[in-house]
């Protein structure tokens, strides 16, 4: 089975301040539906207070990130399933419970992990 990625950038979510909670219960709800069906691997949001760091081979550690992706934020799902259409009707689930589109894109296979 292949590793997906299902993303969105946190600006992508435009949603009153009264309904998020709401979100987030059915945002919730699909994370409990994939890890029931066993697909679930790994997911969460990225905390914007914390800002990126670039640490180099020596253990080097300055601020910062790598141009293209200066912007990444948002949340991120990581399932694994039979196939790239199994990736779509999960994709539109999260669509449906955050309120915005979302990414997929597939990891290439590694026999380890």
């Amino acid at each position: 089975m292949t590793k997906y990625l299902i993303s969105f950038p946190g600006a992508a979510m435009d949603v009153p301040v009264g309904e998020l909670e709401a979100v987030g219960e059915a945002a919730r709800a699909v994370v409990q539906e994939a890890k029931d069906a066993g697909a679930w691997v790994f997911g969460g949001g990225i905390d914007e207070s914390v800002p990126p760091a670039m640490v180099d081979g020596d253990g080097t550690v300055r601020e910062g990130t790598y141009p293209q992706t200066a912007q990444l934020e948002g949340g991120y799902s990581i399932l694994e399933l039979p196939s790239y259409e199994a990736a779509v009707e999960w994709a539109a689930k999260f669509a449906a419970a955050c309120r915005c589109a979302q990414e997929v894109r597939a990891f290439h296979y590694d026999p380890i992990s």
